[in-house]
């Protein structure tokens, strides 16, 4: 299980998150199977998810980023909620290509730089929030950090990475969320650029030793920080059978009256964790009957 920190500027102008997403990026890898650099590319994704989630109010509020960049690795996904549930799906789980010029896993060569992320927020409202910006790089942290300056108008700072071993196990894995509020002086936020400027990559902190804890704090070194509270991120889906059910009757009368003479059995793989469900031709033709 994850954990996550966060901390406060004494003055309350600063927010910053860090968080563990080792166990997350593991069990991710584990579900879908992926390459190294796939792994890589949907673990910095899906902990940024998590991070937006657990920043959210209400306890059926949930955040659901999508990247499509033209990359090999197509279609990126990732839900999370403000409970810390995280779930993730990627069109293409392996793929390989040769490490970028700093000898590094090339996520963006993989996620590629044509295309957009895509933020949605369901805050219970009558229609949710959706917010669409261009990817600027397909390293991912960078691309968040954007969106929040364009379409929430919030300075903020990302930071994430992905560590994998030989085997294509993940040795570390995590990220950092830094918010800056309207009323933040300029000393608050020079102090800021100076830490970012100073610090290290988070695979380099956690592989060091530090905890989330040290890292939320030092990421506002100099402004007198506070520990604000801890929470924890996990792999989890929602899927069920009853909500198959209602995937299924989406498609109509007609199309589940075709699907039950065509299919027998009719199998619904869930895309985020692989569980399948059996559909009966009669329980397809029941279904049919009641659209």
């Amino acid at each position: 299980m994850g954990i996550l920190k966060r901390a406060i500027a004494k003055d309350a102008s600063v927010v910053a998150c860090a968080v563990d997403g080792t166990d997350l990026v593991s069990e991710i890898e584990q579900i879908h199977r992926t390459s190294a650099v796939v792994t890589a590319a949907v673990g910095r994704l899906a902990i940024a998810a998590g991070m937006i989630g657990y920043g959210l109010k209400g306890k059926q509020d949930s955040v659901t980023l999508r990247i499509k960049g033209g990359g090999l690795v197509g279609q990126l996904i990732a839900v999370a909620d403000s409970h810390g549930n995280v779930k993730a799906d990627v069109e293409q789980p392996v793929v390989e290509l040769p490490l970028n010029a700093k000898g590094k896993l090339d996520v963006s060569g993989a996620v590629g730089t044509n295309g957009t992320l895509s933020v949605v927020k369901d805050l219970g409202l009558k229609e949710p929030y959706v917010g669409v910006v261009p990817l600027v790089s397909g390293e991912i942290a960078e691309d968040i950090t954007q969106y929040f300056a364009d379409s929430e108008q919030t300075p903020t700072a990302c930071g994430l990475g992905v560590l994998v071993n030989p085997d294509l196990t993940v040795k570390v894995a995590g990220g950092y969320l830094i918010q800056v509020l309207p009323f933040a002086s300029d000393t608050v936020i020079d102090t800021l650029e100076k830490n970012l400027t100073e610090l290290p990559p988070m695979t380099t902190m956690m592989t060091n030793g530090m905890q989330m804890e040290q890292i939320a704090l030092r990421l506002l070194k100099g402004l007198e920080p506070n520990l604000l509270d801890e929470g924890h991120l996990q792999y989890h889906c929602d899927c069920s059978r009853e909500r198959t059910k209602r995937v299924l009757m989406a498609l109509g009368k007609k199309e589940l009256t075709d699907l039950a003479n065509e299919v027998h059995p009719v199998e619904i793989c869930c895309h985020f964790c692989g569980k399948k469900y059996l559909f009966s031709a009669r329980e397809i033709l029941k279904l049919a009957e009641s659209c």
